[in-house]
């Protein structure tokens, strides 16, 4: 796998570990800042080829529990925020609070304005074939003189990978952005990180269906408030059994982050 190189700011608190999950406790800003680091470091030509990002919200804590490999995949990342006010309130518990939460879908628009401004090129990969190229236009209009070298849905499945590659290889893309869902897009960038011609690699979940329109996004002030699961669960009520893991994550947090270290 990658070398993993040290991108955070240097005043950057140590990460917490949610049930053995590693959560960087950073700001957007500091984000954003990291983001930037990554990308001119590789335009430089002074790291390996690429780095990948990671949005962790308790659904990813539940499921790393398990797949030890997603764990791995998680902890190993050049970066990890806190996407989901579950894991902003968990590493409060465990007084190694992150100053705030940093989600998947903000942080692709903020990375496509900085892209945007320093010149970094796009690469769109995942979702139902024809969504990408919708949130492809829509982050355009976010972040005027965006290039977006190519959009592709096709599928986490090994067997396309020697395909998805050299679409992105042709592109000469520095950034590649994929929705395939937690974890197989999350690991699908970990198995093809040494051979990823990007400098950044990050997984962005349903962020280019609410880009397009195909899903909306909870209004802010059940995102600021941390009630973004209840509106999703309103909104698609089949995703109540993936919802059980939130009970189970708080549980466990409880549990395990009272007992004396």
């Amino acid at each position: 796998m990658a070398q993993m190189l040290n991108f955070l700011p240097s005043n950057a608190p140590s990460p917490v570990y949610v049930l053995g999950v590693r959560v960087d406790r950073l700001t957007q800003r500091q984000v954003l800042a990291a983001l930037r680091q990554i990308l001119s470091s590789a335009r430089a030509g002074s790291r390996p080829p690429c780095q990948q990002i990671i949005t962790v919200n308790p659904e990813f804590v539940m499921a790393a529990q398990k797949n030890t490999l997603f764990r791995q995949c998680i902890n190993q990342a050049a970066l990890v925020t806190a996407d989901g006010m579950g894991i902003v309130w968990a590493s409060r518990l465990l007084r190694q609070p992150t100053p705030e939460r940093v989600t998947g879908a903000d942080t692709l628009v903020e990375l496509a304005r900085l892209a945007a401004e320093d010149g970094y090129r796009l690469y769109l990969l995942g979702a139902a074939p024809g969504v990408a190229e919708i949130a492809g236009t829509r982050l355009q209009e976010l972040a005027p003189g965006l290039k977006i070298v190519g959009t592709y849905a096709g599928s986490p499945a090994p067997e396309e990978e020697n395909e998805i590659l050299e679409r992105i290889r042709t592109a000469q893309a520095d950034i590649v952005c994929v929705a395939y869902g937690a974890p197989a897009q999350d690991l699908w960038i970990y198995r093809n990180l040494q051979r990823l011609p990007a400098s950044l690699a990050m997984g962005v979940g349903g962020a280019f269906d609410f880009l397009a329109g195909r899903q909306r996004r909870a209004p802010h002030w059940m995102r600021r408030t941390g009630l973004e699961w209840l509106y999703r669960l309103y909104r698609e009520p089949w995703r109540w059994r993936r919802m059980l893991a939130l009970p189970l994550f708080v549980f466990q947090v409880i549990r395990k982050g009272s007992r004396p270290s």
